[in-house]
């Protein structure tokens, strides 16, 4: 049976990459423990009290504050879908006008109905928040029918929030005739439009997979074409602040309340190329992971997902998870930034990912992208999955980009490539599982991706043991074409890539075949852009390779 996010969590020392100690606890082991005492007296319980209710309405609910502004402003949304349950989210944004019912716990009613109309209520929640969660309600609506679409709001005595859509997934035992995803990622907020949203919200998909990169931390006034407000975030206000300029945008709200999401991150929801407990400047892990802890709390205050931060650990929120949709598919979401090793041959004034040729260190086979704990999760559950087709959703481009130099192969440590032994496992799994109809998708780069793989890269003698798909960023800018042109002629296992358009890609699964569709405008994508088709890539079952559809 798929491990659901209401499982057990694993435990600390599971998520924790130390060096192996069989005989007690590393350094770090105790730094980290000390840094969760030191956060203890701010953390607190994810879970939020959520009463099912029979007979409550919306005039029961409209005994509440009377507002003088809409504290429904950041609108609605939904995650995480399972047969029988989904997650609804909202969060009040109260403003000054009402400063006064900032201080008080808030009631919100949740309604969930079976018709777009609202005349059939299906089931309802009385749910109590405050500020020491901004305010934000995350509802587990269960008892729901698989399947099957679902409408549902927010009532807060006067104000009534926009109405939502959302879809449960099939039962697992289901025979279903396809799967329609709108693949997503890297929306900066700074550098272009979310018009995107704006078409993937009129589409009949049934939900959106976000692959990191919801927000960011960082700005670059080259590229600017709207602003954030405030500077670079460290504290968990500005974190917050953060997130609910982005969610005030009304393409994103559209897409969120027309579509359930599954979701993952990278790393600009906390900073530019961390990893593990290491940033850019190599500030103290103590420190950083103070701030990993507040943006992760704010994440958590702002998504349609199921559990928060520990409370005891609040540096660590689980973000990976299966699901299935019915037979024809497995779905696994991974997390490529929270337990990976740090970089490779790392530059001493400067950490993050760069650009390394001849790095031995690549080669250690305890390197991991997932850290290991996360590998012994995903490897088994992968090599026995029964279904038609195993989609592997992960924030990044598995797929080798290096390019030959006369010191030899270049390797970009950030990526796949900076954990070349870690795919190769990845791979190898598959391989020697004999699995066929294995579709990796991935974000972060900036560009549209199709490429094949194979446990050794651009080598035909390897066979294709899987597919990719890398969607292009809703509106980050991407690389020069220049450089990736060296890159495609460097790699023969991308059949495609372009980084000079902005979009999603459409991901329509059927048992016979899969077809990506690439729905893209050309950089920065503005107010009054319209996407068109780029390019489109077919996978026929049992068949191993791209082709051009």
């Amino acid at each position: 049976m798929a491990r659901r996010w209401m499982e057990a969590r694993m435990s600390d020392a599971d998520f924790l990459n130390t060096t192996n100690n069989p005989h007690g606890l590393t350094r770090r082991d105790w730094g980290r423990r000390a840094l969760a005492l030191a956060l203890a007296s701010w953390s607190l319980p994810m879970a939020q009290a959520q009463m099912s209710v029979q007979g409550a309405s919306s005039a029961d609910a409209a005994k509440g504050p009377r507002w003088q502004t809409d504290p429904f402003g950041l609108g609605v949304a939904s995650g995480q879908p399972l047969p029988d349950s989904v997650v609804l989210w909202t969060r009040l944004l109260i403003a000054e006008a009402d400063a006064a019912h900032k201080a008080q716990p808030q009631t919100v009613l949740c309604e969930v109905f079976a018709d777009e109309a609202l005349r059939q209520p299906v089931r309802q929640w009385w749910v109590q928040t405050d500020a020491s969660r901004a305010h934000s309600v995350h509802v587990i609506a269960s008892g729901l029918q698989a399947g099957r679409s679902y409408w549902y709001r927010f009532v807060s005595g006067s104000a009534t929030s926009p109405v939502g859509r959302t879809r449960t997934c099939p039962g697992d035992n289901d025979k279903v005739a396809q799967l329609r995803i709108a693949q997503t990622s890297c929306q900066h907020f700074e550098q272009g439009y979310y018009v995107a949203h704006r078409e993937i919200a009129k589409r009949d998909v049934d939900f959106v997979l976000f692959l990191g990169d919801y927000i960011y931390e960082s700005s670059n006034p080259r590229y600017m074409v709207r602003k954030h407000i405030g500077g670079v975030p460290q504290t968990l206000d500005e974190y917050r602040q953060r997130h609910a300029q982005y969610k005030g945008d009304a393409d994103l709200q559209a897409c969120h309340a027309a579509h359930p999401w599954v979701m993952t991150w990278d790393d600009h929801e906390v900073v530019n190329d961390y990893a593990n407990d290491q940033d850019m400047k190599y500030t103290d892990p103590q420190v950083f992971l103070r701030r990993r802890a507040a943006a992760y709390r704010a994440y958590f205050e702002h998504m349609p997902v199921r559990l928060g931060p520990d409370p005891a650990q609040p540096h660590q929120m689980r973000i990976h998870d299966q699901m299935r949709w019915g037979q024809l598919a497995d779905i696994w979401t991974l997390d490529c930034r929270q337990y990976r090793s740090h970089h490779a041959c790392p530059d001493p004034n400067r950490g993050g990912g760069r650009v390394v040729v001849g790095c031995t260190e690549l080669r250690d086979a305890e390197r991991s992208m997932l850290g290991s704990a996360q590998e012994q999760w995903l490897y088994p559950s992968l090599a026995q999955s029964t279904r038609r087709w195993k989609l592997v959703a992960q924030s990044t481009q598995m797929s080798s980009s290096g390019i030959a130099t006369p010191q030899g192969r270049s390797s970009f440590t950030d990526g796949w490539d900076g954990y070349p032994v870690a795919r190769e496992r990845f791979l190898n799994t598959i391989a020697q599982a004999q699995l066929k109809d294995v579709l990796v998708l991935g974000g972060d780069v900036h560009m549209n991706v199709a490429a094949n793989l194979r446990v050794r890269p651009n080598d035909d003698k390897s066979p294709i043991v899987a597919s990719e798909i890398v969607t292009t960023s809703i509106s980050s800018r991407g690389m020069s074409e220049t450089l990736l042109a060296h890159i495609r002629d460097n790699n023969p296992d991308i059949v495609h890539a372009r980084s000079d358009e902005r979009g999603y890609t459409f991901v329509q699964v059927q048992p016979s075949g899969v077809l990506a569709q690439m729905r893209t405008t050309p950089h920065p994508a503005m107010e009054g852009s319209r996407l068109q088709t780029q390019a489109q890539w077919a996978l026929a079952s049992g068949v191993p390779g791209l082709v051009k559809a």
